[in-house]
C-alpha cells in the first residue's frame, strides 16, 4: 500500500488533535511514518474483519481483539518515542 505524504500528515493531525491537540504529539507523529502507515494499516485490517461475516467459529472475534492489541501498542510506541 503506497500512502502520500499529504494523507499522512492529515492522520497525524487528525490522531494529534483527537489525543487533545497537543502540538508535540502530533510533531512527534509527522517524524514516524512507519508507524503511522502500520496504525492505518491496522485499522483498515479491523474494518475489513468487522465487515466480515461473524460465522468463522470465533476466529474472526479473536482477531478483532489482537488487532485492537497491536493498536494499542504501536499508539504507545509512538506516545513513548515522543516522551509521554
Amino acid at each position: 500500500m503506497n500512502i502520500s505524504r499529504k494523507t499522512l500528515l492529515a492522520f497525524a493531525l487528525g490522531v494529534g488533535l483527537t489525543l487533545g491537540g497537543n502540538a508535540l504529539v502530533t510533531g512527534a507523529f509527522a517524524n514516524q511514518p512507519y508507524m503511522i502507515a502500520t496504525l492505518e494499516q491496522l485499522r483498515a485490517a479491523r474494518a475489513s474483519l468487522q465487515a466480515a461475516e461473524p460465522n468463522k467459529g470465533g476466529h474472526r472475534e479473536v482477531a478483532l481483539g489482537l488487532i485492537d492489541q497491536a493498536i494499542e501498542q504501536v499508539q504507545a510506541g509512538i506516545a513513548f518515542a515522543a516522551g509521554r
